[in-house]
This record gives C-alpha cells, sequence and structure tokens, in this order.
C-alpha cells in the first residue's frame, strides 16, 4: 500500500472537501468542550447585539436632545451607553476565555487522535514519510488550527455578527442609502471566493516546505557523528541552506497572499464610507434625512466595514488553518494495510511456520521474493545466510509481520498469521532486530516495555525471574542493575549494550518463536556463549531463526538456508552453505 504523503496530490484531487465539512470533523474534537463554544457562541452574540445598539442610541441622542439642547436627555442617554458598552467588555472578556479553553482542549484532542494513528499505521508508512516532516504536523499543523480557534475564531464570528447587524440596520433606516453602501461589499465577496483556494494553496506549500526543513534538521542531527567522522560539514550545510532558502520562498510567497485582503478590504471600506457622505448629504439637502440619522448610519458603515477589515485579516489565518488540516487530515483518513482477519479452524501441523508461495516488494518495487515456500519445526533452531542485500531481513520481518506478502500466505501455528491480533502476535513471536532500539529511562522500563505480565513486580522478585531464566548474568553487564539509566535512544552505551537489553526484553517473554536479526554482532565472544547457554533454556517447544553473517553462530543450527535473488532454499551442511555464501557473493 502506497502511504506517501503527498500534499499536492491531495490539493489537486478531484474530491475537494467542503469548508463545512472540515468545520464538522474539526467540531468533532472539541468533546466535552463543545458546551463552553455554545456558551461563548451566546457571548459573541450579546457582545455584538450591545455595540450595534450604541449607534442607534447616539443618533437618537442627537436629534431629540442635543439638536434640541435638552441636556438631561444627553446625560440619561450617556449613561445608558457607559453601561451598554460595560456589559459589551464584560461578555467580550468571557467569550475569549471560553474559546481558550476551547481552542486548548481540542489542540489536545487533535494531536492526541494524530499520535494514535501514527501508532496504528505500519511500518511501511514510516519508510515512505521523513520523521522530520510528520514533526512538524504534529507540531506546527495542529498549532495553526489552535491558533486560529482559539484567538481568531472568536473576533471571527464576533465580526460576523456585527457586519450582519450593521448590515440589517443600514437597510432598515434607509434601503437605498444602505444598497449604495453594501455594493463595495458585493464586489469583496467575489473577490474573496476567487482568491482564496490561491491563498490556501501558498500556505499549504509553505507548510510543506517547512515540514522539508525540519526533515532535513532532524537527519542532519540524528547522523551528526558521521558528519564529524567524514567532516562533511559543508555538504550539510549546503543541503540546510538549500531547504531554509526554499522554506524562505513559500514563507514570503503566504505571507504575500494573506496580507492581500487586507488593503482590499480597506479600500473598499473607504469607497462605502465615501458613497455614505456623498449621497447622504445629498438626502440631509433634500429633507429626507437627519444628522442623527447620517451619524448612526457612519457608526453602521464602520461597524459593517471595520469587522470586514478583521475578517480580511482572519480569513487568512483560516486558510493557513486549513492548509494545516489537509496535511493533518491525510494521516487521519489512513488506514493500517495489517488487518487482522477472520480466523478460521486451525490447521493440524507439526510446523510452526510455513511459507506459502510467498512473494514480496517494497512499494510495488523489484521482488525481494519470489514464490518462496519453506516449513520450520517446532523446537529447532534454523539458520538463514546469504550476501548482503538478499533479503534475509526482509524473510525476518515477514516472520515478524511487519509486513504483509505481496502474494501468497504466512501460516502460524497452524493459522494464518493475518488472523493473529497484536497482542497475540506480540506474544508469540519475539525479534531481536539488526538496531535495536531503547527509549529513555531505566533498564527496568526498557526490559518490560509492551510485556505487563511484569509490571506490578518489585526489582527483587523481576531479579528472580531473570535468574531463573539465566538472564541475570546480561544483567552484570550494566552498573546499577535494574535501575540503570538509560539516556535519550541509548546514547552512552554500546551497541553491544543495546543488543543485550533487546535481547531480555525478547527472551523475557518466552516467544513461540525467536528471531535473531545479527543479534550477535556487535557482542564479544564471551557474552555470544552465555547468550548461547541461555537460548538452550527456552522451552523446548520455541522455535529459534538465526540470521546472521558470522558463519559461527550457525554452526549449531538443525538446518540451513540460504537466502539470495528472490529464493531461499535449503543449505545442506555446513559447507555446503559456506559454499553457497562464497558464490552468492562473487554473483552479488
Amino acid at each position: 500500500m502506497n502511504y506517501n504523503l503527498n500534499l499536492n496530490k491531495g490539493l489537486n484531487s478531484s474530491e475537494k472537501v467542503s469548508t463545512a465539512t472540515i468545520i464538522k470533523q474539526l467540531l468533532t474534537l472539541m468533546g466535552e468542550e463543545r458546551k463552553n463554544l455554545y456558551i461563548a457562541m451566546f457571548f459573541i452574540f450579546i457582545n455584538a447585539g450591545l455595540n450595534l445598539v450604541g449607534p442607534y442610541l447616539m443618533g437618537h441622542a442627537v436629534d431629540n436632545f442635543i439638536v434640541v439642547k435638552q441636556y438631561e436627555g444627553v446625560i440619561k442617554y450617556s449613561i445608558i451607553l457607559f453601561g451598554v458598552y460595560s456589559i459589551a467588555m464584560v461578555s467580550g472578556y468571557t467569550q475569549t476565555q471560553l474559546m481558550g479553553r476551547v481552542g486548548q482542549r481540542m489542540l489536545f484532542n487533535l494531536r492526541n487522535s494524530l499520535f494514535n494513528k501514527l501508532q496504528d499505521l505500519p511500518i511501511d508508512f514510516f519508510n515512505q514519510n521523513k520523521a522530520g516532516d510528520l514533526i512538524s504536523r504534529v507540531n506546527n499543523d495542529t498549532d495553526k488550527i489552535n491558533q486560529f480557534f482559539s484567538q481568531s475564531l472568536v473576533q471571527f464570528i464576533s465580526s460576523l455578527f456585527t457586519m450582519m447587524g450593521a448590515g440589517i440596520f443600514l437597510l432598515s433606516i434607509n434601503l437605498k442609502l444602505g444598497l449604495a453602501a453594501l455594493i463595495p461589499a458585493l464586489v469583496l465577496w467575489f473577490f474573496t471566493r476567487g482568491i482564496s483556494p490561491w491563498v490556501k494553496n501558498r500556505n499549504s506549500v509553505n507548510m510543506k516546505s517547512t515540514g522539508s526543513l525540519s526533515a532535513e534538521i532532524q537527519e542532519s542531527l540524528n547522523n551528526f557523528k558521521v558528519i564529524v567522522a567524514f567532516n562533511r560539514r559543508d555538504y550539510f550545510r549546503k543541503r540546510f541552506e538549500e531547504v531554509n532558502a526554499e522554506n524562505y520562498k513559500s514563507a514570503v510567497d503566504a505571507g504575500i497572499a494573506n496580507n492581500m485582503f487586507t488593503p482590499v478590504y480597506g479600500f473598499s471600506a473607504s469607497i462605502g464610507q465615501m458613497v455614505v457622505m456623498a449621497f447622504g448629504i445629498y438626502l440631509i439637502a433634500a429633507g429626507q434625512f437627519s444628522v442623527g440619522l447620517l451619524i448612526s448610519f457612519l457608526a453602521y458603515i464602520a461597524l459593517f466595514y471595520n469587522p470586514l477589515r478583521q475578517i480580511a485579516a482572519l480569513w487568512a489565518n483560516f486558510q493557513v488553518a486549513l492548509a494545516g488540516w489537509d496535511r493533518i487530515s491525510q494521516i487521519l483518513v489512513l488506514e493500517n494495510s495489517l488487518t487482522v482477519i477472520r480466523k478460521i479452524s486451525r490447521e493440524k501441523t507439526p510446523f510452526l511456520l510455513s511459507f506459502r508461495t510467498v512473494s514480496f516488494a517494497y512499494n510495488t518495487g523489484n521482488e525481494i521474493l519470489k514464490d518462496v515456500s519453506f516449513n520450520l519445526e517446532r523446537g529447532k533452531t534454523y539458520a538463514f545466510v546469504g550476501p548482503t542485500g538478499g533479503g534475509k531481513t526482509t524473510t525476518a520481518s515477514l516472520m515478524a509481520r511487519l509486513y504483509d506478502p505481496t502474494s501468497g500466505q504466512i501460516m502460524f501455528n497452524g493459522q494464518d498469521i493475518r488472523s493473529l491480533d497484536s497482542v497475540e502476535r506480540t506474544s508469540s513471536i519475539g525479534v531481536i532486530l539488526q538496531e535495536p532500539f531503547l527509549f529513555s529511562g531505566t533498564i527496568r522500563d526498557n526490559i518490560l516495555y509492551g510485556n505487563t505480565r511484569y509490571n506490578n513486580v518489585s526489582n527483587e522478585d523481576l531479579a528472580r525471574v531473570l535468574s531463573e531464566s539465566g538472564l541475570d548474568g546480561l544483567l552484570e553487564k550494566f552498573d546499577g542493575g535494574l535501575s540503570a539509566e538509560i539516556k535519550s535512544a541509548g546514547e552512552g552505551i554500546s551497541l553491544g549494550q543495546k543488543q543485550l537489553i533487546a535481547f531480555i526484553r525478547v527472551v523475557l517473554r518466552k516467544p513461540k518463536l525467536l528471531i535473531l536479526d545479527e543479534a550477535t554482532a556487535n557482542i564479544d565472544t564471551v557474552t555470544e556463549q552465555l547468550l548461547e547457554e541461555i537460548l538452550k533454556k527456552l522451552p523446548e517447544c520455541s522455535t529459534r531463526i538465526i540470521i546472521a553473517h558470522r558463519l559461527n553462530t550457525i554452526e549449531n543450527a538443525d538446518e540451513i538456508f540460504f537466502v539470495n535473488a528472490g529464493s531461499i532454499a535449503k543449505a545442506g551442511s555446513m559447507k555446503d552453505a559456506v559454499n553457497l555464501l562464497l558464490h552468492g557473493k562473487r554473483e552479488s
């Protein structure tokens, strides 16, 4: 399955998602904070309504009290206006606080949903996408959505309510003058609809560029030891400068697009005010309008076009949020291709694992395995040898169901391996990879990772369990024992020590199938002999698979398979395996 996140493909897709649908999807992420959203909407409505009452009261006061010099009425209306605007201030503060909570809750839920989805996707997804870009989506893109909801949305809705209310007042005070004042707004509506897709596209490109920049930084930092060892700082500096320059250019383009609304909206507002002034003075001269109504009208024009200016800036923020949602939703809609199928009756078979005409290719490329078939019996030790790139690690990955075969079937313990759920599969199949990964924490945390059986046992009881399994000798390699601290990604300990911890982690599960993919490549001979003694203490029914280049690690195997050029065949004796390996290397 293709998991490559191609943003441009998503933007050019014929299946466009409407803005209303996107908003509904985002609303579902608010959870229990949706109640606060509705309360905030109520206060937004109150705030907009109170601000709209003010100009009408001022116009009424001018025509009925100031013109006729009744100052008691002026004082009375001044007190009323002070009360109206005070209540509007309180309601504005309340709505801002509520929407801040709504935005943070949505950000929390959105990041949780995104991270949980990443956890659910197969290894193939991470092979096709850069870690830095995924980090940018989880951190940067979600924050863009949060900024809009927690900061801009209140202003956006408030401005929309105020603008609609002001438009109603304009038309109700004088229909002809109101229509003349609103004509520029109609032109703006067509302008906004036409330019919004382009603005969204510019912001999408900028976000993709930011993700690429994050990926480049992450890759450079992860490989900094290699950079220093080969003295190639210049190479990575040049690559960073190229990516940074591309990000700068896309950011400038996005900034130009985002700032295009404000001057156009400001110009339209000025045109609207000029129309009102000219037409209003004409109506006053004709005796069809009053000075107070003109003052109210000018105030409502400001209440109509000033929010429109704000909406211009906020609309750009909205397009940024939509672009962020495009990148996030690309992940949320993905489904794990490694689905669990329905179980059928278990076959009676002496074999623990069987490959039946299995073929496999990465991303529809060249086939790594072609129509491979073999059987592995319970309780035996098998070795898989072959030249580099022959397909040994791929075979091990298929055995552990890190991938599914392109065609054919893999049977485990008489069942299709695809019918095993993740818990049953990981408890039955243990894998020690070429490059074991450790988490920051203690050695205890790392050896019990994913093993709930010993979660509540004390260090003393766990040490006794390790001793009974013959693993205490490996633990002595670390100062501090189970409480020894592991830094991020296992920095500060050797690769061999990492493999020892990975070995303890897997063997403690007592799996039915144990796969050692070059597990002893970085371990000294004495420790390797200790590992062999521990393997002998595994249950007799446990099947062991050893993938190695060092021939001494496979000499005690019950059977040897030779892996090369898409095929897997029995190698026969140790001598035959050596001849095949030498011949295979010459061919490759």
